[in-house]
């Protein structure tokens, strides 16, 4: 049987005035729901990326959704992870996030990155 396949997703762009990061989102739910092929996936945010993960954000029905899109993937086991010099550059370092999201750093993404089969970037 074959080792399913390990899948990065690194987002950069920020998360409303683009649908990049909804983009980013909706292929890693298809792809954690993908029955016996699901592959071991991981979310790294950076840049205006990192504002994604904050906890507060409006639901679907308000026009929002990717806070419950990412506590999702979360809640079925995949790492999120904020870059933390971004996160503190943005002032958002000391606020509340999603759940099951934490703060990173480059040697971490350094680490998933090799980790890796596919690197996927938005």
């Amino acid at each position: 049987m074959t080792q399913p396949q390990r899948i990065l997703i690194i987002v950069h762009a920020a998360p409303y005035g683009s649908e990049r990061v909804l983009s980013a989102l909706r292929l890693a739910s298809a792809l954690a729901g993908h029955g016996d092929a699901t592959p071991h996936l991981r979310l790294f945010f950076m840049s205006d990326g990192v504002t994604t993960g904050l906890a507060g954000q409006a639901e679907a029905t308000a026009g929002g959704g990717l806070q419950q899109m990412i506590e999702d993937l979360t809640g079925q086991g995949v790492p999120a992870k904020l870059c933390r010099t971004c996160a503190v550059a943005r002032g958002v370092d000391k606020l509340p996030l999603a759940s099951g999201v934490e703060i990173g750093t480059l040697p971490e993404l350094a680490e998933w990155t090799l980790w890796a089969d596919k690197v996927i970037t938005f």
